[in-house]
């Protein structure tokens, strides 16, 4: 089979791991809590459980079961129900190689997080000290040198992983590192929640209030959800689909379906319980947004004295693994299209010149992100952003994923319905099958069109909603 030119899993808990990983990423342990925090907390919470009940679940299992029933990476897989479908898997194609650009940058942001707070620990010179957690994060970002340094080490880390193959490199990593994540976290949210006024902050996350459903507000809380959804699920931009791809036959697709979602929902939530309940325990703003990670948690860990650098270098570490996990995946479904564009010409998949090749390109994009400082430097803004991040984030997270999810949900649903029946019940039964065909006819397209919306409004600052 052509998929096993590029590798295969070596077992279900490697595929679990590695998929789970895949999900499990910067947007669990710093874009849910932040907008969880700009959302009305247990508001957005009841949002993203539904969208993941009714949208998430679906799409994952239609993009599973499309990726092993083709063997392809995302842009042949969707050739392979028609080539005039190929245009959607390049959408898919797109989004992680520009997503590649700013999350390798913040991946770069945690490794010196995580040395910095080490630095505490032992009283040197390279760590935080006294100083403002603020004045201290812009100093860094601001720093040219420095955070490309940063970044392009965590795109070489990267880069690392993938070339050692599918069960060598990314499955071999992820069954050590996602147990490691799970135990870390543990940890920090035991000593988050015994704080004293961490009740506030599990108030916040737990005790229903509907306030920011005022008006039209819970369209751009659906928005907000919906983004962090696909961004959190990987779903959108072609990992799930490759993943999927080399899957062994004997795999349940619909229990994966299920545990995938399950696994990144439950980490989002523990992200939660380790950050919201510091955050309110410090009497800080849970609102205060994509700085969250970087100010307000350093904050707090200022705050705990002699413990905090050890909780800060143990939240930036397992934050960092997070984000590793995820960046393969994403490293992954680039090189995928391309190797299977070598298969296509008689070719034997040359895995380590692609990863490389890719790799470098994703080093050019990510070292001029960070040279723009998160908008500090004068770089020329585009498409009315203030950062050259937002920029990416818009055109991937923004546009691509949704519209791409949109567009697969009218291919299954209402041009192909029951294209990957075949695939999804091979040797069982498909056991949600009329739940699967009612939600990606009748629901997932109109929360799509809602989401897309959402977000255009919410990155122009369309007013739409307000």
């Amino acid at each position: 089979m052509e998929h096993n030119k590029k590798g295969q899993w070596g077992s279900s808990f490697g595929f679990l791991m590695a998929a789970v990983g895949s999900a499990v990423g910067l947007g669990n342990l710093w874009g849910f809590p932040y907008k969880m925090g700009m959302n009305g907390g247990f508001a957005f919470l009841l949002i993203y459980v539904i969208l993941v009940i009714l949208v998430g679940v679906i799409i994952c299992l239609a993009e599973l079961s499309l990726g092993r029933k083709s063997g392809k990476g995302v842009v042949g897989a969707y050739e392979s129900i028609d080539k005039k479908f190929g245009f959607v898997g390049w959408f898919g194609w797109i989004s992680p190689l520009l997503i590649l650009g700013f999350y390798t940058m913040l991946g770069g942001y945690c490794i010196k997080y995580a040395i910095a707070n080490l630095g505490d620990l032992f009283n040197a010179g390279w760590g935080i000290g006294d100083a403002d957690s603020g004045d201290f994060f812009a100093n860094f970002y601001g720093d040219q040198m420095q955070t490309v340094i940063f970044t392009l080490i965590f795109v070489l880390l990267t880069v690392l992983i993938v070339k050692g193959g599918v069960s060598e490199g990314i499955e071999r990593f992820s069954t050590i590192a996602m147990p490691a994540l799970f135990i870390l976290l543990v940890i920090v949210i035991v000593r988050s929640v015994t704080l004293d006024g961490a009740s506030e902050g599990l108030a916040f996350m737990f005790k229903p209030n509907f306030e920011v459903f005022k008006g039209t507000g819970w369209i751009n809380v659906l928005a907000s959800a919906g983004g962090q959804m696909f961004f959190s699920l990987s779903l959108g931009m072609g990992i799930t689909v490759t993943y999927g791809s080399y899957m062994k036959k004997s795999e349940n697709l619909e229990q994966n379906a299920l545990l995938i979602p399950a696994a990144d929902t439950i980490i989002a939530i523990m992200a939660g319980l380790a950050i919201m309940p510091a955050v309110f325990a410090s009497g800080l703003d849970p609102g205060q947004g994509p700085g969250l990670l970087f100010v307000t948690l350093q904050t707090v860990f200022q705050a705990m004295g002699a413990a905090g650098p050890i909780f800060g270098f143990l939240l930036y570490f397992l934050v960092f693994i997070a984000a590793i996990t995820s960046s393969i995946a994403l490293l992954e479904a680039v090189g995928s299209v391309v190797m299977d564009k070598q298969i296509e010409k008689g070719k034997k998949p040359n895995r380590n010149l692609v990863t490389w090749g890719m790799g470098a390109i994703v080093a050019v994009e990510a070292a001029l992100i960070s040279l723009d400082g998160l908008g500090s430097n004068g770089f020329p803004q585009f498409f009315g952003q203030l950062t050259w991040l937002d920029s990416f984030d818009l055109v991937s997270e923004g546009i691509l994923m949704p519209l791409g999810a949109l567009l697969m949900a009218i291919i299954f649903g209402w041009i192909r319905p029951g294209y990957t029946d075949d695939e999804i019940q091979l040797g069982r039964t498909f056991k949600m099958k009329k739940y699967f065909h009612f939600c990606i006819k009748w629901i997932v397209p109109p929360a799509m069109v809602l989401v897309l919306a959402g977000q255009i409004d919410s990155f122009f600052k369309m007013g739409w909603f307000s």
